[in-house]
């Protein structure tokens, strides 16, 4: 996966861009498979002891989930997924909601642990919805349980590199906005690019959008986005949360 600010090519709604991503899906996700595999260690290792449910928003093809669970010994799993092409490639037995985060009002429920990764809140847009999102998180999240995201930093100098950091971090503080975050998102699907909107965000905005949806952050981990080590400065890799 890579993000650009180009202008050129048709840009897709997220949903339609992940039918068409679908099918190169396994591969897209063995090139971060270093750094999806630490943020998924990092992920069963931060799972309360009798944790039994889960919920997984954005869950792809269902693997990441089916993988998280067996580790943490979660029984009961629900994967919400808006991409019919993606629900297809899932596990044949798998609970699904297939809606988008943003329609999550309209379910009931209560989950020891709620995973949303991979940058998955980056493609909800506007900015208010990426906060009812999280207030839904927060309503069905049981009273011990944990909510895990990881997100695209706007100032991960180590991928990104300096100079466009330094840019992005002086716009910011010339003319800050929600919008200062949003980038084009751009896959290679058999030497096509698939194009479609993305977010990628800073510590202060993410924490803002936290304390608005009554979510207290608990823990942060900085992770390197090409070799999945754990990085001690956030300029240095994306960021997982951990949320209560």
């Amino acid at each position: 996966m890579k993000s650009t600010h180009s202008s050129g090519g048709e840009m897709l709604d997220p949903v339609a861009a992940y039918d068409l991503v679908a099918p190169v899906y396994a591969r897209l996700s063995d090139e971060r498979r270093a750094y999806l595999d630490s943020i998924e260690r990092l992920v069963v290792g931060e799972i309360r002891l009798r944790s039994r449910s889960l919920l997984d928003v954005g869950a792809g093809d269902g693997a990441r989930a089916v993988r998280i669970a067996a580790e943490a010994g979660l029984r009961d799993v629900i994967l919400l997924e808006p991409s019919a092409v993606m629900r297809s490639l899932g596990p044949a037995q798998a609970s699904l909601w297939p809606m988008r985060a943003e329609e999550l009002r309209s379910q009931q429920g209560s989950f020891d642990v709620i995973t949303c990764l991979w940058n998955v809140l980056g493609h909800i847009f506007p900015a208010e919805a990426r906060l009812e999102t999280l207030r839904q998180f927060a309503r069905l999240l049981a009273a011990e349980g944990r909510i895990f995201i990881d997100v695209n930093h706007r100032y991960n100098a180590s991928h990104y590199r300096a100079m466009a950091t330094a840019l992005r971090f002086l716009r910011d503080r010339v003319a800050p906005g929600d919008a200062n975050g949003d980038v084009k998102v751009v896959w290679d699907i058999g030497g096509r690019p698939c194009a479609t909107a993305g977010h990628v965000f800073t510590h202060k905005e993410f924490a803002k959008l936290a304390q608005a949806a009554g979510l207290r952050i608990e823990r942060r981990y900085v992770v390197d986005y090409a070799t999945g080590q754990l990085r001690q400065r956030s300029y240095q890799g994306n960021l997982l949360y951990v949320l209560r």
